[in-house]
């Protein structure tokens, strides 16, 4: 039997299709059978990696190979702290990355959780309790409010059954369930209403259902199976860090062979050239670079905690830093998930209901005034229909007493939620606003006799008693309701329901559909002592319509403001929802999500177009409504395809494989299933999509300060480089001895470069365009920023080298040791100059030099450790230094700053800027909405 066909059989269909009894079931000989041909009804987690083997491959990336081959440089150098450093480095980062993939693979072992442990079946006539596990295709299972769906099944009866299928669907409330046969072939998993899904949650109702797939080919299993084959993408970090490390130890490598090989031609010794070359190479490859990226990433983590998200895989806040398009899903995640009524129509008048979620707190207004419910009769009798027609609770939490003096409006702490449908829920706050809360009415009224919505009367009634006399109230969908009404309650008077007074009825509904509003009609009636109401027939004949309402899962507060500065940072956001288009397409426009030329696609338009028609049109589309799983990862696929780096956000199960395939995965702390925090990077711990902004402007912070710790390192590294190879080439004596590059390359590489690498960021971070997913660390004129200050800093420490070196007679041992401790000193001093210039992607004048107070306390005791190898006796003859006077230091301090303040006066008298790329509006192409 086809999976796609399931839904278009009847139940007799189903039944013959499966071969099984309605009222007997399977015998336990066929079941048996049927499990042993099926398999058991769970999730597979295919073929596992033992833990062993994911520690050990966090060994084979190529940075952590060059940092191998650091740590046997500087053991053959007796370099033994280096060495410890350098191994203490990669065994902490093998031990992160393994805790990071550890964590990944538990994404299965989550959604096997949402499996239901049991389930009562048929079994030759007789209720058994099973394993859900020994399910098979086949069993006639019972289901009851609280149970949870063991497998995909089809119903066979529904007794007013409701089925919480959020997770699965992003339908925003609980589903009513039916048995009725759906014609067309392909209608989407939110709307094929006579089936059940494994994991999701009855809430209302009893029923019987046959069970139609089991374990992987349940629509559960497939998501698993999504998640299994999804592949998570290398971050930009990553990629980058890869490629700077086979760049630097190629060019590292290169120049320090060349610099052997010219030392040796000009008649040093070669075993003093090997020394010098081999410290050089030690001194170029940067073996803090994973270590500073590792502690700037650790703090940016703490900073984001602080702003309510959390993080699972350390190199996703970089990745958020470069996102161009946000994927989020809509439910909980741009709403607020919280059914509440925003108009009401009466009597011709739109009112409009203020207030938010399920907080009893708002106003009833009209042309701008307060209405009054004591006074207009319509709103009175609209609001008693609303609150005693009604099944729903609104509870308050209990919130502990806060210590101290209370403060006003303390009594609003404890968070209102409701118990029952959310629907009805939105009623009972709707009137409780208006001091009509069910609690209120309990007195005055009593319930007599209910009669029960149902899928075919589409409406709901109760018989009332009241000050003797008994009353009906009644609210359902407006066109089964007004069948049923006689009059209508029009500026206060009971008057026939006539032609055009329906029709200004229906006008007003349809507007406040178009709306995306769900709309109720509500009516009324009082009954006369003469008059039976044994059933619903004759309770809901001859009512007075009294009015409608419009409600809505409103836009979270915050997310709109959110949107606005992702479109100013170039960030594009889309909506990717299972609800339906006119709720998702109005939502969005409220927003400000969707532009005027944007399209709106459902998912059966989706499903109808190939994977490069969808690449060639995804730019354009900023709404998907009605999508099943398999569609959201298509849409991140096709964007990616298109070089963007996508972050999708998400709360259900339908969301983990979308999740994991992006470029960085967001869930949601509160509402989010386990299943998709598992497979995420990123929680937001408030469910809030602002909490995004906030990380992006983290993720691009620590973005640009590796790269001015890599500026600043490189260029320092380059001048190292230089001067020893300058030195070389015009057949000079060695500027620096192989301890003293070492001892440079500590001293600048430890605490400044830490430092730097937590600065703060520019103000103008968050008006720029993201970086090209391609871009390459060297980019925006960093290659050409490390090269000029590289050769700047070598030259003046060359500079500087050479005319200590004139002072005293050729080949005298004294006068080269002070030239060498000159070019010591301006090396560390123009290295430590340059740092604060790094911090501005223009020059030194541009930033506060002491905002930064870490670099500056790094600085200073970096200047300590230079100036401890140079006057404390007993140092002097193992770094090869000595004592230097005040014109050595003048020389020094000037040949240092002349870099730095080179280009900085540059910048300055030419009041040339660092041009930022210009916004661009992603998707801004032309084009229709579609149908």
């Amino acid at each position: 039997m086809s999976e796609k066909t399931w839904h278009q059989l009847s139940a007799e269909e189903v039944l013959q299709s499966l071969d099984t009894h309605p009222e007997k079931g399977l015998s336990a000989a066929d079941a048996a059978k049927r499990l042993e041909q099926k398999g058991p009804n769970e999730l597979t987690e295919g073929k596992t990696v033992s833990p062993i083997t994911l520690f050990l491959n966090q060994f084979k990336d190529f940075m952590v190979l060059v940092l191998m081959g650091a740590t046997l440089i500087s053991g053959m150098l007796g370099e033994y702290l280096d060495a410890i450093t350098i191994i203490a480095i990669i065994i902490m980062n093998g031990i992160l990355g393994f805790i990071q993939e550890f964590r990944a693979e538990r994404s299965l072992r989550a959604l096997k959780e949402l499996s239901a442990p049991h389930a009562k079946v048929l079994r030759g006539g007789e209720i058994e309790q099973v394993p859900a596990k020994e399910l098979v295709p086949g069993d006639i299972i019972l289901l009851e409010a609280g149970d949870r769906v063991p497998a995909d099944i089809r119903w066979l009866t529904a007794n007013n059954i409701y089925v919480e299928e959020s997770a699965l669907t992003g339908e925003s409330v609980p589903v009513r369930k039916a048995t009725e046969a759906l014609g067309h072939p392909d209608v989407p998993l939110g709307d094929q209403r006579n089936l059940g899904f494994m994991g999701t949650l009855i809430t209302m109702g009893t029923a019987t259902a046959a069970v139609i797939r089991t374990g992987m080919e349940t629509e559960m299993g497939k998501i698993a199976g999504l998640i299994e084959s999804t592949e998570e993408m290398e971050t930009p970090l990553q990629h980058r860090l890869e490629q700077l490390g086979k760049i630097l130890i190629i060019v590292a490598l290169a120049l320090t062979v060349l610099v052997v090989i010219a030392g040796i031609l000009h008649g040093q010794p070669a075993y003093a050239m090997f020394l010098a070359g081999v410290s050089l190479a030690v001194a170029a490859i940067p073996e803090g670079l994973p270590a500073i990226v590792t502690i700037a990433l650790a703090l940016g983590v703490q900073r984001m905690i602080k702003r309510k998200a959390i993080v699972r895989k350390l190199p996703s806040v970089e990745t958020l830093g470069c996102a161009s398009v946000i994927c989020s899903d809509k439910t909980g995640t741009l709403t607020q998930n919280k059914m509440t009524v925003t108009h009401l129509w009466l009597g011709g008048k739109l009112m409009e209901v203020s207030g938010e979620g399920y907080t009893p707190r708002g106003e009833i207004r009209w042309e701008g005034k307060t209405a009054d419910v004591r006074k207009d009769q319509m709103l009175r009798r609209l609001l008693q229909s609303a609150a005693l027609c009604n099944n729903a609770r609104l509870i308050q939490e209990a919130t502990a007493p806060a210590k101290g003096k209370k403060e006003k409006g303390s009594e609003e702490e404890g968070e209102w939620r409701i118990a029952g449908d959310p629907t009805e829920g939105a009623l009972v706050v709707l009137a409780s606003k208006a001091g009509l809360s069910p609690a209120s009415l309990d007195g005055l009224y009593r319930r007599v006799k209910e009669f029960p919505f149902d899928s075919d009367r589409k409406r709901m009634s109760v018989l009332l008693e009241h000050q003797g006399g008994r009353l009906v109230f009644a609210k359902g969908a407006p066109d089964m309701l007004l069948d049923k009404c006689s009059y209508i309650l029009w500026e206060d008077k009971v008057i026939p329901f006539t032609g055009t007074l329906r029709q200004k009825v229906m006008a007003a509904n349809e507007g406040m559909a178009k709306s995306a509003l769900r709309v109720l009609g509500f009516a009324y009636k009082e009954i006369k002592p003469s008059e039976h109401c044994e059933d619903s027939d004759t309770a809901e004949q001859n009512l007075v319509f009294v009015g409608l309402s419009g409600m809505i899962d409103p836009p979270r507060r915050e997310v709109r403001e959110a949107i606005s500065t992702c479109r100013k940072a170039g960030i594009k956001t889309v909506m990717i929802t299972g609800d339906h288009q006119t709720t998702a397409e109005a939502i969005a426009r409220q927003l400000g999500m969707l532009p005027g030329n944007g399209l709106v696609l459902n998912g059966t338009q989706l499903a109808a177009m190939s994977d490069e028609q969808l690449e060639n049109r995804v730019e354009d589309i900023y709404v998907y409504a009605r999508v099943s799983p398999e569609h959201k990862l298509r849409i991140v696929k096709a964007l990616q395809k298109k070089g963007h780096v996508v972050a999708m956000t998400g709360d259900g199960v339908n969301d983990a494989p979308a999740i994991k395939a992006a470029d960085i995965g967001i869930s949601m702390g509160i509402n989010g299933t386990d299943v998709s925090k598992e497979a995420s990077a990123l929680i937001l711990s408030d469910d809030n999509f602002a909490t995004i902004v906030a990380a992006i402007e983290e993720g691009r912070g620590i973005y640009e300060n590796i790269r001015k710790f890599i500026r600043y390192l490189l260029a320092s590294n380059v001048g190292e480089i230089l001067t020893m190879f300058l030195a070389m080439m015009m057949g000079l004596p060695l500027p620096l001895v192989p301890i003293q590059i070492l001892w440079v390359n500590l001293v600048t590489d430890g605490l400044p470069a830490m430092a730097l690498g937590v600065d703060q960021a520019e103000k103008d971070l968050m008006q720029h365009k993201p970086r090209a997913a391609k871009e390459s660390i060297f980019s925006r004129r960093l290659g050409w920023k490390i090269i000029s200050r590289g050769i700047f800093i070598g030259v003046c420490t060359l500079g500087a080298f050479w005319i200590t070196l004139q002072t005293g007679p050729d080949g005298d041992a004294d006068t080269l040791m002070k030239a060498q401790t000159v070019a010591f000193a301006t090396l560390v001093a123009a290295q430590l100059i340059h740092v604060f210039d790094c911090r501005s992607s223009r020059s030194i004048f541009h930033r506060n030099v002491f905002q930064n107070k870490a670099l500056v306390f790094a600085v200073l005791s970096s200047l300590a450790l230079m100036l401890a190898v140079m006057y404390i006796d007993p140092l002097q003859p193992i770094f090869k230094t000595v004592d230097l006077g005040l014109k050595e230091w003048i020389l020094a301090l000037v040949a240092a700053g002349i870099p730095t303040f080179f280009f900085g006066i540059g910048s300055m008298v030419s009041g040339t800027k660092k041009k930022r790329p210009p916004l661009v509006q992603s998707g801004a192409a032309s084009g229709k909405k579609a149908a």
